[in-house]
């Protein structure tokens, strides 16, 4: 005699997925393949110029918008997350630390 050789659908573990279930990327929120974070200073710009610390910061973030600053001016103390500013001292150089902000 023949036995019948149907299957049984096994037992499943928890957390194992089936074959219909998404399964979602790990790096939700940011993009696909890109392990680091978005850059939000830039310590090594400190003692260039500002169309020389512009062009490394447009690499990083094309879209941001770049205020240069004197030393010593006054500056709105909002954050935004669009812009970095340049402060630069009197010889022309960026002075502190570019961040965003």
């Amino acid at each position: 005699m023949a036995e019948n050789q149907h299957s049984q659908p096994s037992e499943k573990q928890p957390g194992e997925s089936t074959d219909s279930t998404p399964v979602l990327p790990r790096t939700y929120g940011s993009l696909l393949g890109s392990n680091t974070p978005p850059k939000m200073e830039w310590p090594e710009l400190v003692g260039l110029t500002p169309a020389e610390a512009e062009t490394k910061i447009k690499e990083d973030m094309p879209r941001v918008h770049i205020q240069v600053v004197q030393a010593n001016s006054f500056v709105t103390m909002d954050f935004n997350q669009g812009r970095v500013r340049l402060f630069l001292d009197p010889s022309g150089k960026v002075q502190r630390l570019p961040r965003i902000g």
